[in-house]
Protein backbone atom coordinates (compact mmCIF):
# COMPACT_ATOMS: atom_id res chain seq x y z
CA UNK A 1 0.00 0.00 0.00
CA UNK A 2 1.10 3.59 -0.42
CA UNK A 3 1.98 5.38 2.78
CA UNK A 4 2.50 8.83 4.16
CA UNK A 5 4.55 10.22 7.03
CA UNK A 6 3.41 13.44 8.67
CA UNK A 7 6.16 15.14 10.66
CA UNK A 8 4.34 17.54 12.97
CA UNK A 9 7.51 19.12 14.38
CA UNK A 10 8.69 20.18 10.92
CA UNK A 11 5.11 20.58 9.54
CA UNK A 12 5.95 18.38 6.53
CA UNK A 13 4.23 15.54 4.68
CA UNK A 14 6.11 12.78 2.83
CA UNK A 15 4.23 10.48 0.42
CA UNK A 16 5.61 7.10 -0.70
CA UNK A 17 4.34 4.59 -3.24
CA UNK A 18 3.74 0.92 -2.42
CA UNK A 19 7.38 0.15 -3.29
CA UNK A 20 8.64 2.69 -0.73
CA UNK A 21 9.73 5.29 -3.29
CA UNK A 22 9.26 8.92 -2.29
CA UNK A 23 6.57 10.48 -4.50
CA UNK A 24 6.79 13.95 -3.01
CA UNK A 25 7.12 16.07 0.09
CA UNK A 26 5.47 19.31 1.04
CA UNK A 27 4.52 21.67 3.84
CA UNK A 28 1.42 21.21 5.98
CA UNK A 29 -0.83 23.18 8.26
CA UNK A 30 -1.72 21.32 11.45
CA UNK A 31 -3.91 21.59 14.53
CA UNK A 32 -3.38 24.88 16.34
CA UNK A 33 -2.39 23.16 19.60
CA UNK A 34 0.51 20.78 20.12
CA UNK A 35 -0.50 17.35 21.32
CA UNK A 36 -0.79 13.76 20.20
CA UNK A 37 -4.30 12.76 21.25
CA UNK A 38 -7.89 13.48 20.27
CA UNK A 39 -10.64 14.78 22.55
CA UNK A 40 -13.45 12.29 23.19
CA UNK A 41 -16.35 12.66 20.75
CA UNK A 42 -14.55 15.25 18.64
CA UNK A 43 -15.82 13.85 15.35
CA UNK A 44 -19.43 14.32 16.40
CA UNK A 45 -19.15 18.02 17.21
CA UNK A 46 -19.59 21.13 15.11
CA UNK A 47 -16.38 23.11 14.55
CA UNK A 48 -17.62 25.96 16.75
CA UNK A 49 -17.93 23.52 19.67
CA UNK A 50 -14.26 22.49 19.54
CA UNK A 51 -12.30 24.37 22.17
CA UNK A 52 -8.89 25.79 21.14
CA UNK A 53 -6.97 23.35 23.39
CA UNK A 54 -8.73 20.44 21.64
CA UNK A 55 -7.53 21.46 18.17
CA UNK A 56 -4.69 18.98 17.87
CA UNK A 57 -3.51 16.68 15.10
CA UNK A 58 -3.33 13.26 16.75
CA UNK A 59 -0.32 11.00 16.37
CA UNK A 60 -0.61 7.38 15.33
CA UNK A 61 -0.90 4.86 12.53
CA UNK A 62 -4.07 5.11 10.45
CA UNK A 63 -5.46 3.34 7.39
CA UNK A 64 -6.63 6.11 5.08
CA UNK A 65 -8.54 6.34 1.82
CA UNK A 66 -9.87 8.97 -0.54
CA UNK A 67 -13.52 9.96 -0.13
CA UNK A 68 -15.76 13.00 -0.48
CA UNK A 69 -16.56 15.53 2.22
CA UNK A 70 -20.04 16.96 2.76
CA UNK A 71 -19.41 19.53 0.02
CA UNK A 72 -18.39 16.86 -2.51
CA UNK A 73 -14.69 17.76 -2.38
CA UNK A 74 -12.22 14.86 -2.46
CA UNK A 75 -10.23 14.43 0.77
CA UNK A 76 -8.02 11.77 2.31
CA UNK A 77 -9.93 10.43 5.31
CA UNK A 78 -7.38 9.48 7.94
CA UNK A 79 -9.68 8.79 10.91
CA UNK A 80 -13.39 9.21 10.25
CA UNK A 81 -14.45 8.87 13.93
CA UNK A 82 -12.35 11.86 14.98
CA UNK A 83 -13.06 13.77 11.73
CA UNK A 84 -9.36 13.77 10.85
CA UNK A 85 -8.52 14.27 7.19
CA UNK A 86 -5.82 15.58 4.93
CA UNK A 87 -7.09 17.97 2.29
CA UNK A 88 -6.27 20.91 0.08
CA UNK A 89 -5.65 24.10 2.04
CA UNK A 90 -8.90 25.88 2.82
CA UNK A 91 -9.22 29.63 2.54
CA UNK A 92 -10.28 30.24 6.13
CA UNK A 93 -10.62 33.82 7.21
CA UNK A 94 -8.27 36.36 5.58
CA UNK A 95 -6.51 37.00 8.92
CA UNK A 96 -5.46 33.32 9.09
CA UNK A 97 -3.26 33.70 5.96
CA UNK A 98 -3.27 29.94 5.41
CA UNK A 99 -1.66 29.98 1.95
CA UNK A 100 1.09 32.33 3.16
CA UNK A 101 1.75 30.13 6.19
CA UNK A 102 2.33 27.14 3.89
CA UNK A 103 4.94 29.13 1.97
CA UNK A 104 6.89 30.37 4.98
CA UNK A 105 10.26 28.86 5.80
CA UNK A 106 9.33 28.31 9.44
CA UNK A 107 7.16 25.50 10.81
CA UNK A 108 6.23 27.72 13.77
CA UNK A 109 3.39 29.47 11.95
CA UNK A 110 1.86 26.28 10.52
CA UNK A 111 -0.44 25.75 13.53
CA UNK A 112 -3.88 27.00 12.53
CA UNK A 113 -6.33 24.15 11.78
CA UNK A 114 -8.91 22.40 13.92
CA UNK A 115 -6.77 19.26 13.62
CA UNK A 116 -6.95 18.38 9.93
CA UNK A 117 -3.83 18.44 7.81
CA UNK A 118 -3.96 21.10 5.08
CA UNK A 119 -1.52 20.89 2.16
CA UNK A 120 -1.00 23.07 -0.93
CA UNK A 121 -3.54 22.43 -3.70
CA UNK A 122 -0.86 21.42 -6.23
CA UNK A 123 0.71 18.96 -3.77
CA UNK A 124 -2.68 17.39 -2.99
CA UNK A 125 -3.65 17.07 -6.65
CA UNK A 126 -0.22 16.06 -7.97
CA UNK A 127 1.02 13.77 -5.20
CA UNK A 128 -1.56 12.79 -2.56
CA UNK A 129 -4.56 12.06 -4.77
CA UNK A 130 -2.65 9.97 -7.35
CA UNK A 131 -0.84 8.00 -4.62
CA UNK A 132 -4.08 6.96 -2.90
CA UNK A 133 -6.30 6.82 -6.02
CA UNK A 134 -6.44 3.03 -6.40
CA UNK A 135 -5.82 1.83 -2.87
CA UNK A 136 -6.16 2.60 0.77
CA UNK A 137 -2.86 3.46 2.38
CA UNK A 138 -1.23 3.97 5.73
CA UNK A 139 -0.68 7.36 7.32
CA UNK A 140 1.90 7.66 10.10
CA UNK A 141 1.55 10.88 12.07
CA UNK A 142 4.67 11.27 14.19
CA UNK A 143 4.23 12.31 17.82
CA UNK A 144 5.50 15.58 19.20
CA UNK A 145 4.70 15.33 22.91
CA UNK A 146 4.87 11.58 23.58
CA UNK A 147 7.64 9.05 22.91
CA UNK A 148 7.32 7.27 19.56
CA UNK A 149 7.44 3.89 21.34
CA UNK A 150 4.35 4.88 23.34
CA UNK A 151 2.45 5.82 20.19
CA UNK A 152 3.57 3.05 17.84
CA UNK A 153 4.78 0.29 20.17
CA UNK A 154 7.92 -1.65 19.44
CA UNK A 155 9.26 -5.12 19.08
CA UNK A 156 11.59 -6.52 21.69
CA UNK A 157 14.83 -7.78 20.19
CA UNK A 158 16.53 -10.83 21.62
CA UNK A 159 20.25 -10.05 21.55
CA UNK A 160 21.27 -13.33 23.18
CA UNK A 161 22.48 -11.52 26.29
CA UNK A 162 24.76 -9.22 24.30
CA UNK A 163 24.19 -5.52 23.90
CA UNK A 164 22.77 -4.59 20.48
CA UNK A 165 25.93 -2.66 19.56
CA UNK A 166 28.40 -5.44 20.32
CA UNK A 167 29.78 -7.30 17.33
CA UNK A 168 31.30 -10.71 16.88
CA UNK A 169 34.06 -11.28 14.35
Amino acid sequence: MPYMIVDKVQARVFVFDKEGRLQGAGPALLGMERGDGTALGLGERKLAAIAPQERTTPAGRFVASLARDMKGQEILWIDYDSALALHRVVKGTPTERRAERLQSASAEDNRISYGCINVPVAFYEGVVSPAFAHSSGVVYILPETRPAQEVFGSYEVDTGGKSPDSSQH
